[in-house]
């Protein structure tokens, strides 16, 4: 059974455009953009969200060895395309275990990656002064992350990208040491064919389950 679109900030009800308001609506954060239901994830779903995303689709390139794509989960309709994606991966863990990466890109103003970091969104604020957490390689470019302080038990960093926000999130904490192995990120949008590649596993409940950050209340 299909699910209903949400809020992206708190996963919250929200209402569809209507006479009154030409945007969806949630009762606490007023008009967002509505994250989709998350679906199992196949290469045809991930090609889709690819072919009308409106922000980079990150993934790990080439995937670590024995990681799969667990899930893809985008906020955006049918008049706006996807201005905010979250890709879910999963596999064996540097310090052994098994880990998860999502990594989230998304316009200002989403709060989807902010949720999942479990910090009071809708964005992480102004950079730290001080020096990045960690480094991945982003469409080639070097890319700074700092440390995003939330509740979630993960190791969160947040960044800059392509004009847009990045988040990478690893679960454990520990999995974070992926990030000493020079990740390498790609946006699946210049994958072309390859895409078709992509090995899939069971749709992670990490993309559905997400708590409501403390303090987080109506937008001011």
């Amino acid at each position: 059974m299909k699910g209903e679109p949400s809020c992206p900030r708190c996963g919250g009800t929200v209402q569809p455009p209507g006479l009154w308001s030409s945007g969806w609506a949630c009762a606490l954060h007023g008009t967002v953009l509505p994250q989709q239901p998350v679906v199992q994830p196949t290469v045809e779903v991930v090609s889709d969200v690819v072919r009308r995303s409106r922000v980079p689709v990150w993934l790990p390139w080439p995937l670590p060895h024995a990681w799969v794509v667990t899930g893809v989960a985008c906020a955006g309709d049918d008049r706006t395309g996807p201005r905010a994606v979250v890709t879910s991966l999963s596999g064996p863990a540097p310090l052994g275990g098994l880990g998860e990466l999502l990594l989230v890109s998304e316009e200002p103003g989403v709060g989807l990656g902010a949720r999942y970091a479990g910090m009071p969104g809708p964005d992480p604020g102004l950079v730290p002064d001080g020096p990045p957490g960690a480094k991945v390689s982003a469409a080639g470019h070097p890319t700074a992350l700092w440390c995003a302080a939330g509740d979630s038990a993960c190791a969160a960093y947040v960044g800059e990208a392509l004009g847009n926000w990045l988040y990478v999130l690893l679960w454990p904490e520990s999995a974070g040491a992926l990030l000493l192995e020079d990740l390498q990120l790609v946006d699946a949008r210049d994958l072309g064919h390859e895409i078709e590649l992509l090995p899939t596993g069971a749709l992670t409940p990490r993309l559905a389950s997400v708590p409501l950050a403390p303090g987080r209340g109506p937008t001011p």
